[in-house]
């Protein structure tokens, strides 16, 4: 099912080793060319083409683009005590390990009276998407709207394509998620149009707001890069992958099953087994095999499968594993080896690495305490997964005594004149002899 690339006995280069990793053909860029107009429309008639779109995009023509709350009451009301259950696991789990990452105050004294100190302060309002489509994610609510709140965001927005079969409004799992985090601001809009509307707002419906942070399809992805420097964004995150490090000691049903976990997302969803065991890949393809076939969604898991984002990576030991797992830089890393965590220790480019074979990446995608929102497409080279920082500011404070100033007035002259900005002297000089 899977197909194969052989690495052994072959001593490549890091380039050489991006250009061989699996990956899913999205193409960002080409996705703009239809986002583009679509939020300009968004950005000129607001509400009305807000409605077009809906029906054009969703078949349905929302009755209300701002959930009512007493909708939102009833979601939660109605909502499957077991799910009610686990999503309030969820939230003290991931907000107890959130708040815990709250980057604290600092102030350096670097010198008498020279004190130069550094806040974290959160934007004043984020907009938070929540994807609809081929599945239901009141996860995605909770990863999103705890994070916010942990930084301490005082107005928070959130928005779900609305679904025919409830009448226009967002899932109702997805509307009881946001009722549980006390959200009330909650609208029935998906797609590039939603990140329109909250980058730009929308009169007499939403305002503008600081930040755009979840994740979508590539049309989301597209609008996200197109609205990015009128508003900030977390990330431009793409189809779900997985990638397995794993030995001969790994159990070959648990990876199996751990790899047909994230192909069920998306078509276009990549799973990468890395290994230096035939014996096993075999053994994992045997078992996947079995399990794909009993799936639910047996269409689009074959489909994830088969495609050119997925594969059996074979290497030549684990110290090519570990490059290869950093040339891929997967969204979801496991670890299934004989000593996980001394392996985890080495990794460099993941979003999120999961160690050890009681540590599957489907506790993370809810309860685990981390966050799910995570860098997709090897931009984990250099990209982290959506944190408390995505919705703070580090602002600096410089308080300098008169005569803290005196010590250093001279040297600032001294550079300013250097660079030729002689007003930025002067400003300093009239301090040092008024």
């Amino acid at each position: 099912m899977l197909s194969r690339i052989d690495l052994r006995d072959q001593d490549l280069s890091a380039r050489e080793l991006l250009d061989v990793v699996p990956r899913a053909d999205v193409n960002v860029g080409d996705a703009l060319e239809v986002v583009e107009p679509i939020i300009e429309d968004v950005r000129v008639r607001g509400a009305e083409a807000l409605r077009e779109l809906g029906e054009r995009f969703d078949r349905v023509v929302p009755e209300h683009l701002r959930v009512p709350e007493e909708a939102l009451t009833e979601a939660l009301a109605t909502l499957d005590p077991a799910v009610r259950d686990g999503l309030e696991e969820a939230i003290d789990r991931v907000g107890r390990f959130h708040r815990a990452t709250v980057p604290p105050p600092v102030d350096v004294e670097l010198a008498p009276g020279a004190v130069v100190s550094q806040r974290w302060v959160p934007v004043g309002r984020v907009g938070l998407y929540v994807p609809g489509g081929l599945a239901v994610y009141p996860s995605s609510v909770v990863m999103n709207v705890v994070t916010a709140q942990a930084a301490g965001v005082p107005s928070i927005a959130v928005t779900s394509p609305p679904q025919r079969e409830f009448g226009g409004l967002p899932h109702p799992t997805i509307l009881a998620a946001c009722a549980l985090l006390g959200v009330t601001e909650v609208y029935a809009v998906g797609g590039a149009q939603a990140i329109a509307m909250l980058a730009h707002g929308v009169e007499d419906l939403c305002d503008p707001v600081d930040v755009i942070t979840g994740p979508g399809n590539v049309y989301v992805a597209a609008a996200k890069r197109a609205v990015n420097g009128l508003v900030g964004i977390d990330s431009e995150a793409g189809p779900t992958e997985i990638a397995v490090i794993a030995d001969s000691t790994a159990t070959p049903r648990w990876v199996a099953a751990d790899l047909l976990s994230q192909a069920e997302h998306d078509p276009m969803a990549g799973s990468v087994l890395i290994t230096d065991s035939p014996e096993l890949a075999e053994a994992v393809e045997r078992e996947l095999g079995d399990l794909a076939d009993a799936t639910k969604h047996l269409a689009r898991t074959k489909e994830a499968l088969t495609g050119r984002q997925s594969a059996v990576i074979l290497t030549s030991g684990i110290d090519q594993s570990i490059a290869v797992a950093d040339a891929y830089g997967a969204e979801h890393l496991e670890i299934h080896t004989a000593a996980p965590r001394a392996v985890a220790a080495r990794i460099r480019n993941a979003g999120a690495i999961f160690v050890g074979e009681h540590s599957p990446v489907p506790l993370g995608d809810y309860l685990a305490g981390s966050n799910h929102v995570l860098p997709t497409g090897g931009t984990a080279r250099f990209a982290s997964g959506l944190g408390v920082t995505a919705f703070l500011k580090a602002v600096s404070f410089i308080d300098y005594s008169a005569e803290a100033l005196a010590q250093v007035g001279e040297k600032v002259v001294a550079l300013a004149e250097a660079e030729d900005l002689p007003a930025h002297g002067e400003a300093i000089k009239a301090r040092l002899t008024d």
